[in-house]
C-alpha cells in the first residue's frame, strides 16, 4: 500500500511530544557539577540543572541505598541547605515529603536549577566520603532523580579540591569537557563510583584489545608491574571461563586502605593497601578479593535475579537468591586464581576447608536457611547478627560457596565430567543477559541447573531452602577427595568462655554456644569478679583450660545486671572436626578426571 510517509512523520513527531507532555519526560541530560568548597567539613556540593515538563510540581528522590550494598544507607539524611530556583533564577516552593522526596512547586518553569550540600560521615566503600586528601563520591548518595524518569540521561561535571589533579571512573567522559561524564541513565550513573584526589595509577594491560587500568589513592610500596601482571592472569581466566567480555573498558578503583569492595558493570571499588602484597598469605587473599569484585561485573551485575534490575531505590530490591550472586562468586574467586596460576591445589582446598569450619562452628546453620539469609540481609546484615547473643543466622557469603562446590561436583559426576557448573554461568549469561537482557527467576535458575547436569537436584536445593545438613562426604568424594568430618576430643577441660581485661575487670567477650558456661547462664558481657574465689584474671581463665579436667566444678562470681550472682559450671570436653581435605588414595578414571579438570 502507497502511504504518505510526510503525514506520516508529522502524525509521529506529534504523537511524541504529546507524550512528553503527558509524562513530563525529556530527553535531555540531567547535568550535575560536583564541588569539594572546602574540605575540612567533609562536605561535597551539588549544583543539579535539569529540564522539566509542563506539570505543576517536579519530585525529586534521593535513593536510599546503592546497588552492591544489600542495606538500607538513608543517604538523603545527609542533604541541607537545599534551595531550587527556575531558569530566570526565582526561588521555588519545596516540601520535603517522607524520607528522600523533594516536591517543587514551579508553576510555569521549564527548567530547575538546584543546588544543596551532603555531608560525608564514614569513610567506606558504601558511603561517599570527601578529606583533605582524597575524595570519592557514591552517585547514589550524591545524585537526586526526577520521580519516574531512571531512564533520562545524566551527565556529570566534577571539579576536584584546588590541589588536586586526578579524577577516575569507569563512566565515559564527555570529549571537550574536562572532569565531565556521561551516563546513558540513573542507573548506569548511580553503577560509576568516582575517585579524586592525587591519585597513582599502575601500568595498565589489555585483554582481548580491552583496556584495563588500576588507579588509586594511597596504594603503598609494592612490585606494581608484578601485581598488575597477576591481575591480567586472573581477567584473562575469568574472562575465558564465561567466554565474552562485554565492556568497553574496565577500571579499578584502589580508594585507599581499609576494608570492603561494590562491584560495579565496568570498575570496582576497592578499599586495597599494596603494601600487604609483600606477604604471601596477604596477597593470595588480596588477589581473592579483587577477583570477587571482578567476577561480580559477570555474575550479579549480568548474570542476575531477575529482582535485582530493575532496581527499588526506595526500599531496596529483596532477593531470596543473594546465595548465588555473592556465593558463587566467592566459589569462583579460588578456581580462577587456580587457572590463572596463581593458586595451588593446595590452597583451594584449604580455602574451602576454611569455609566450611567457619560454618559448621555456627548455630545457625541449623535454624537458617541460605534463601532466607539472602533475603533478610536487609535486616540481618550481610554476615548475619553477629551481635545477636546467641545467633540464629547464617552468611551467604560462607554457606553459598560450599553449597556451590557441591553443586559443581554433582554436575560434574552426573555428566562423566562433560558438564559442570561453568557451564550453568554461561548458560545464565547467554541466555538471560545477552539474548533476553534480564534476570532469571528461581525457578528458571535450577531449571538451567538440571538441564545441564541431566538430572533432578532436589538435594542441593533442599540445601538451599532448608537447613537440611549438607553430606560433604558425599560430594566431595564425587572429586577424588576424602573429608574428614570425624569429631575427635581435644584435651583438656572445656568451659566456654573467652575473657578480655577492660578497665581492670575481666570481661566475658564470647560464650560458645552450648558449652559448659552457656547452659550454666554465662553471657556475652558479664564481669567476672572471681574464680573459685580468687580474684578473676585472664590466668586464672587459663589455669581451668589447662589443670582442670572434665566434670570438676567451678564457681564463677560474676556481676548481671549490676546483680553479683554465683554460677556453678560443670566442666566438659571439647570435640572438633577438622574437615581436612586430601585425595583418595585410590581414585577411580571418573574421580581422577573430575579433580584433574577442577583444580589444577
Amino acid at each position: 500500500m502507497k502511504r504518505n510517509f510526510h503525514f506520516y512523520w508529522i502524525v509521529l513527531a506529534s504523537l511524541l511530544l504529546k507524550s512528553v507532555a503527558i509524562f513530563g519526560q525529556t530527553q535531555d541530560p540531567v547535568k550535575f557539577t560536583i564541588t569539594v568548597p572546602n574540605t575540612a567539613n567533609h562536605t561535597f556540593h551539588v549544583v543539579m540543572d535539569c529540564k522539566v515538563g509542563p506539570h505543576e510540581t517536579s519530585r525529586l528522590k534521593m535513593p536510599a541505598w546503592s546497588p552492591g550494598y544489600y542495606q538500607i544507607m538513608d543517604f538523603e539524611s545527609f542533604v541541607s541547605n537545599f534551595l531550587v530556583t527556575d531558569q530566570a533564577g526565582n526561588k521555588l516552593f519545596f516540601d520535603k515529603k517522607g524520607k528522600n522526596e523533594w516536591h517543587i512547586e514551579k508553576a510555569k518553569a521549564t527548567s530547575l536549577h538546584v543546588e544543596y550540600d551532603v555531608l560525608t560521615t564514614r569513610e567506606f566503600v558504601g558511603t561517599s566520603f570527601v578529606d583533605e586528601e582524597h575524595g570519592y563520591i557514591i552517585p547514589a548518595g550524591l545524585c537526586m532523580y526526577l520521580e519516574n524518569e531512571i531512564k533520562r540521561p545524566a551527565e556529570i561535571t566534577i571539579k576536584p579540591f584546588d590541589k588536586w589533579k586526578d579524577v577516575a571512573t569507569g563512566l565515559d567522559p564527555v570529549p571537550g569537557k574536562n572532569f565531565t561524564y556521561a551516563a546513558p541513565d540513573f542507573d548506569i550513573l548511580y553503577d560509576s563510583p568516582i575517585l579524586m584526589g592525587n591519585l597513582e595509577e599502575l601500568p595498565a594491560f589489555e585483554v582481548k584489545g580491552i583496556p584495563h587500568r588500576f588507579i588509586g589513592y594511597k596504594m603503598g610500596d609494592f612490585d606494581k608491574v608484578k601485581f598488575m601482571q597477576d591481575i591480567k592472569k586472573m581477567v584473562e581466566a575469568a574472562s575465558t571461563l564465561i567466554g565474552d567480555i562485554p565492556y568497553k573498558h574496565y577500571t579499578f578503583l584502589a580508594i585507599g586502605p581499609g576494608g570492603g569492595g561494590i562491584e560495579h558493570l565496568n570498575s570496582t571499588a576497592v578499599s586495597f593497601d599494596g603494601n600487604l602484597l609483600n606477604d604471601p598469605v596477604k596477597r593470595t587473599r588480596i588477589l581473592s578479593f579483587l577477583t570477587h569484585e571482578y567476577f561480580h561485573h559477570y555474575n550479579v551485575k549480568r548474570i542476575r535475579p531477575v529482582e535485582l534490575g530493575p532496581f527499588n531505590y526506595d526500599k531496596g530490591s529483596k532477593t531470596n537468591m543473594l546465595w548465588v550472586s555473592e556465593g558463587l562468586t566467592v566459589y569462583y574467586e579460588y578456581p580462577v586464581l587456580n587457572r590463572a596460576g596463581l593458586m595451588t591445589q593446595t590452597q583451594v582446598l584449604d580455602a574451602y576447608k576454611s569455609l566450611i569450619v567457619a560454618l559448621e562452628t555456627q548455630p545457625g546453620r541449623l535454624y537458617q536457611s541460605l534463601a532466607q539469609a539472602s533475603a533478610e540481609t536487609w535486616s540481618d546484615g550481610p554476615s548475619g547478627r553477629v551481635n545477636d547473643e546467641f545467633n540464629k543466622t547464617i552468611s551467604y557469603y560462607i554457606k553459598g560457596p560450599i553449597v556451590g562446590l557441591l553443586l559443581d561436583f554433582k554436575i560434574r559426576h552426573e555428566t562423566n565430567n562433560k558438564k559442570s557448573l561453568d557451564d550453568v554461568m554461561r548458560t545464565l549469561y547467554q541466555d538471560f543477559y545477552q539474548k533476553q537482557n534480564r534476570g532469571f527467576t528461581e525457578a528458571e535458575f535450577r531449571k538451567v541447573c538440571e538441564k545441564v547436569a541431566g538430572t533432578s537436584l532436589d538435594e542441593i536445593f533442599h540445601y538451599v531452602y532448608t537447613t537440611k545438613e549438607l553430606d560433604y562426604v558425599k560430594y566431595f568424594n564425587y572429586a577424588g577427595l576424602n573429608i574428614d568430618v570425624t569429631p575427635k576430643q581435644l584435651p583438656g577441660a572445656y568451659l566456654g568462655i573467652k575473657a578480655k581485661l577492660q578497665n581492670d575487670s575481666l570481661v566475658v567477650s564470647s560464650v560458645d554456644w552450648d558449652s559448659p558456661a552457656w547452659k550454666a547462664g554465662v553471657r556475652r558481657g558479664n564481669v567476672i569478679l572471681d574464680v573459685n574465689g580468687a580474684p578473676a584474671s585472664e590466668a586464672s581463665i587459663a589455669y581451668i583450660y589447662n589443670d582442670k579436667k572434665a566434670g570438676d566444678k567451678v564457681s564463677l562470681n560474676l556481676i548481671k545486671n549490676d546483680t553479683k550472682i554465683a554460677y556453678p559450671v560443670v566442666l566438659g570436653t571439647k570435640s572438633e572436626r577438622s574437615f581436612s581435605i586430601t585425595p583418595v588414595p585410590d581414585p577411580d578414571k571418573l574421580q581422577s578426571a573430575i579433580l584433574k579438570d577442577w583444580v589444577k
